[in-house]
Formats: C-alpha cells, sequence, structure tokens
C-alpha cells in the first residue's frame, strides 16, 4: 500500500434532484460558484494535496463533467485568434498538466459505497481520498485545504481518516454519526459509527461530511456488506466493517464546510466566495452594505 495518497475518487453519478429544474440537463456538480464549478473547487482541493490520478465515478448526463476538464480546442482557438490570452490561460488551466482523469460509467444508482467500489479497477492496491463535491470545503485563511490536510496526516499514521464536524442535534439524521475515544492532536479513534440516527438516538452530535482517506481494504469490506439502507450499498456500512480488521480515524479539520448539495447551502458558499473573489469582492461586499 502506497504511504502517500496520489488517486481521489469523485461521485459524481446523483441526479441532483434538490436542485432540479437547473439539473435537469446539467449536472449538479457543474453548478457554479462565482465563476468556477463545484467540482473543479473538488480538484484544485485534490491537486494542493498532491493528488494526481481524478476518477470521477459517473453517470447518464454527467458528460459536461468529462468536457470540462478535456482540452477545448476550438475554444482555445477562438480565444487566441480573438487575443483574449488572459481567458485562454484560464482555459489551459482548468488542470494541470500532470494530473491525469479517468471516468467509470455507475450502471445503477446504489449508493456512495457501490459507487467507492467502482473505482477498485483503477485504485488497486493503494490508499485514495474520496471527495464530495456537493461538500464545498475551505481551509483556514493562508492555511492547508482539507485534503491536504488529511493526506498530511495519513502519512503520519497509516490509518484510514473520516473529516468530521459538530453538528447540532435535530440534524444526526442527516449524517453518518460517529463516537469517539481521543487518540491526538486534531485525531479521534472511532469507535462506532451510524448512518443516519434519529436525534435521540445519535450517539454524538460528530457527523462525517465528505472528505475520505481510505485504505484498500475497504474495497474487499463493500463487497461482503450487501445493501443496506434504503437498499443502496453505505459506505458507512463499509467503514463499520473496516473498523473489524483496521483503526479507522475522526479527522476535525480546520476550516469551513457549505453543504451545496442544499438550496441554502450553495446560496451561502455563493456570497462568500464571492466576497473573496479579486474580480467582484469589493463592488459585492458594498452592494450587500448597501442592501442593509
Amino acid at each position: 500500500m502506497s504511504r502517500s495518497i496520489k488517486k481521489a475518487v469523485f461521485p459524481v453519478a446523483g441526479l441532483g434532484s434538490r436542485f432540479l429544474p437547473a439539473t435537469k440537463a446539467q449536472p449538479k456538480e457543474m453548478l457554479p460558484i462565482v465563476d468556477k464549478p463545484l467540482i473543479q473547487y473538488a480538484v484544485e482541493e485534490a491537486v494542493e494535496a498532491g493528488i494526481t490520478e481524478m476518477i470521477f465515478i459517473t453517470g447518464r448526463n454527467k458528460r459536461a463533467i468529462e468536457d470540462h476538464f478535456d482540452k477545448a480546442y476550438e475554444l482555445e482557438a477562438e480565444l487566441e485568434a480573438a487575443g483574449k490570452q488572459q481567458l485562454l490561460e484560464m482555459v489551459r488551466s482548468v488542470i494541470p498538466k500532470n494530473v491525469n482523469c479517468m471516468y467509470i460509467r455507475q450502471p445503477m444508482a446504489l449508493g456512495l459505497g457501490h459507487a467507492v467500489l467502482c473505482a477498485k479497477p483503477i485504485v488497486g492496491d493503494d490508499a485514495f481520498a474520496v471527495l464530495l463535491a456537493d461538500d464545498f470545503m475551505q481551509g483556514e485563511r493562508d492555511g492547508l485545504g482539507v485534503m491536504a490536510q488529511m493526506t498530511a496526516s495519513f502519512a503520519r499514521e497509516q490509518s484510514s481518516l473520516l473529516g468530521v464536524q459538530d453538528v447540532p442535534r435535530a440534524h444526526t439524521k442527516q449524517y453518518g454519526i460517529v463516537s469517539t475515544e481521543p487518540f491526538g492532536e486534531r485525531l479521534e479513534k472511532i469507535a462506532a459509527i451510524v448512518e443516519k440516527p434519529a436525534p435521540e438516538l445519535a450517539p454524538s452530535t460528530l457527523a462525517v461530511v465528505g472528505r475520505y482517506v481510505l485504505t484498500p481494504r475497504i474495497f474487499s469490506c463493500l463487497e461482503k456488506i450487501g445493501k443496506g439502507a434504503g437498499g443502496e450499498i453505505q459506505l458507512t456500512d463499509g467503514i463499520e466493517a473496516l473498523m473489524q480488521y483496521e483503526t479507522v480515524l475522526a479527522y476535525r479539520y480546520l476550516g469551513r464546510r457549505f453543504d451545496c448539495g442544499s438550496k441554502l447551502g450553495y446560496l451561502q458558499a455563493s456570497v462568500e466566495i464571492g466576497l473573496q473573489h479579486a474580480e467582484t469582492g469589493a463592488v459585492f461586499a458594498e452592494w450587500l452594505e448597501q442592501r442593509g
């Protein structure tokens, strides 16, 4: 098993039903936050962490993601002919030259665990990252991004890691929830994990969010567990099985998360990035101030 993380899996086969009709003909991962789609922010976070192999688990109507990370010959030719060099460089820098993108079709929507399992032929015997583009993550100002924090922690511990944060107890039914024991700085050993428990049954309020670093043993666990909640292969169930063989750690990341699978979280992320954006930030802040 590789001691460093070079492969990342992006499950992008979901329907995006909470954003219909906007997602009727385009992937939810291509919804923009100011001028970049959600999936690009997630890929950039992986690139910052030193990851060079991007594995997209796609479904029907997801071709736009492939096109986004592909070379756009006609667009580049038109921009070059028009002398729009800045825009040309922006288009060419969507994905670094040393990064490879691979695409695997998930034939049926059988859950996050199944999506991860689809990556097995490419991931092989390596540890790997999983990033959910719906969870828009920002590291602290001038600090490492969340995945870079987690891959650095994996390099030291060589154990699977789940990104976690505390949530209101009323929201536990929306997340995988863990109970933990002390382990180290920003790290806790997971003692139990439960998928979407009712608030009164939740063992804690520590929720798993859309960042994972997993050892390859997760694949054999996912193959054995069968279908769980909702008739799907749940990644949470696979992680619970993995805990029988090895230590799994919860990582309390430094930074902020916006749930861009929800309309409110998407709007919040758009405002925050709009305020930070070099082109729009100052004017946007002034406009918001005038609105009171």
